[in-house]
């Protein structure tokens, strides 16, 4: 078993890494504070239709996995006698 909780352990901390980078990466939508400081100009070169979708698929899956091992986790802490 703890074999199982060190690879559950550290999936959730690749998975967590990898969906903070993909949720900074999609294109902001604008109006928000980054606009104030200059970011409104590079909002127009945004990535196209899609990059974007399939950046949504990317962050998907990874939130997917995350999810799945988040549970194993707290079902293999829970019954662990």
């Amino acid at each position: 078993m703890s074999i199982l909780n060190t690879v559950l352990i550290v999936m959730i901390f690749i998975t967590s890494a990898l969906l903070t980078l993909t949720v900074l990466m999609h294109k902001g939508q604008g109006g928000g504070l980054s606009d104030m400081f200059g970011g409104g100009i590079s909002s127009a070169a945004g990535s196209s239709g899609v990059a974007e979708r399939n950046l949504n698929r990317i962050t998907l899956g990874v939130l997917l996995v995350w999810v799945v091992c988040i549970i194993g986790y707290a079902l293999l802490t829970k019954f662990a006698a």
